[in-house]
């Protein structure tokens, strides 16, 4: 299976197909007006880079797309939605440091291997 090593851009058309595919997927709820979530831009990108083959990174700008973010309830951005399996595992509000996201998502990665 083909592991992007950047975030890959999600729709509310694409969002369900995205976490089918692949096991565990980390969705970045954004958008471009918010400062928190360009703050957590350059994060969401080493990430997806460091640990691409494990872990896909999809954005979902929710000005764009409201679909997904409404069903998921999602109140606040930026919001990281870890699925797994298509379940959604943890949830991250706000712009947390790269070492808190890694926190809460190296279970789940040690889990999948």
């Amino acid at each position: 299976m083909d592991y992007p090593d950047k975030p890959i851009k999600l729709s509310d058309s694409t969002f369900a197909e995205t976490i089918k595919k692949y096991p565990l997927v980390v969705v970045d709820f954004w958008a471009e007006w918010c400062g928190p979530c360009r703050m957590i831009a350059p994060v969401i990108d080493e990430l997806a880079s460091e640990l691409s083959g494990k872990v896909v990174f999809g954005k979902i700008n929710v000005d764009e797309d409201r679909g997904v973010a409404g069903q998921l309830g999602i109140s606040g951005i930026p919001t990281l939605l870890v699925f797994k399996k298509e379940e959604l595992a943890e949830r991250i509000v706000g712009a947390a440091p790269k070492d808190a996201i890694l926190a809460k998502l190296q279970p789940h990665i040690l889990l999948s291997e």
